[in-house]
């Protein structure tokens, strides 16, 4: 029973951040299952994020806090989510509305202009959005948005097809089900519990943002990639982080 838990849990956390985790070999099935304890990881990471907020800014200025933090967080993560982000808009410019032109294309490691654009623009939003985070003191906000961009990237495995007959996100989709998305859910349900009904807006946002994306790229591509997840959960936590500052005079 423990291996059932244990495994998949130290696989999300192998995959989705550069935490010092050995995860040893890992299966397709691991994968899949650990798509469940996604919201875990980002807890871990909303956690840490929100502890440095706290020690920066006694010596920073909110937007240099807020630098520091994305600076954190990619260093965190390897920047596994960022490099779908430019993989994804790469292939959507490149082209030009045929599928397998795009799909081509953002299996190339390198970036484009296209992809470098979002990647800028998707910084840049986060840095704005959490700079008002942090200067009014909304901890609680920074450690859910990344359980909340962690869970909203679950519907886009489960209950959406993948695009490619290969390619590692295929053992997420192939191996993740109805268990996965409920356990994510759980763990976002106690977050929001504890830390505030407020960030139940946010969470809707991310959440029906994530689908939106899925069934528009659903139609573009025929499903959806590994490039797509990441680019989704770093569309959703721009989304979730000014939802969440607008929650806060509302």
């Amino acid at each position: 029973m423990n291996g059932h838990v244990i495994r998949p849990l130290i696989t999300a956390f192998a995959f989705l951040t550069r935490l010092p985790i050995r995860a040893g070999a890992i299966t397709d099935r691991d994968l899949g299952r650990s798509v469940g304890f996604f919201p875990l990881v980002g807890l871990v990471l909303g956690l840490l994020i929100a502890g440095l907020a706290y020690a920066f800014i006694e010596f920073f200025t909110p937007t240099m806090v807020a630098v520091l933090l994305a600076a954190a967080s990619a260093l965190m993560t390897g920047g596994l989510h960022l490099d779908g982000l430019s993989d994804l808009f790469d292939g959507l410019a490149g082209g030009q509305g045929d599928r397998e032109r795009t799909l081509a294309i953002m299996r190339d490691s390198r970036i484009g202009a296209q992809g470098a654009v979002a990647v800028v623009l998707v910084l840049a939003g986060k840095i704005a959005a959490v700079s008002v985070l942090v200067e009014n003191r909304q901890y609680a906000a920074l450690v859910a948005v990344p359980v909340i961009s962690r869970f909203a990237v679950a519907p886009s495995i489960v209950l959406f097809p993948y695009a490619r007959q290969d390619g590692l996100g295929r053992a997420f989709n192939g191996e993740a089900g109805w268990v996965q998305l409920v356990l994510g859910a759980v763990t976002l349900g106690a977050v929001l519990l504890a830390f505030g009904a407020s960030l139940g807006q946010p969470a809707l946002a991310g959440l029906l943002t994530a689908i939106i994306l899925a069934l528009a790229l659903r139609v573009k591509l025929g499903g959806l990639t590994g490039d797509v997840y990441g680019a989704t959960i770093e569309i959703v936590e721009v989304v979730a982080s000014y939802v969440a500052t607008l929650a806060m005079y509302g």
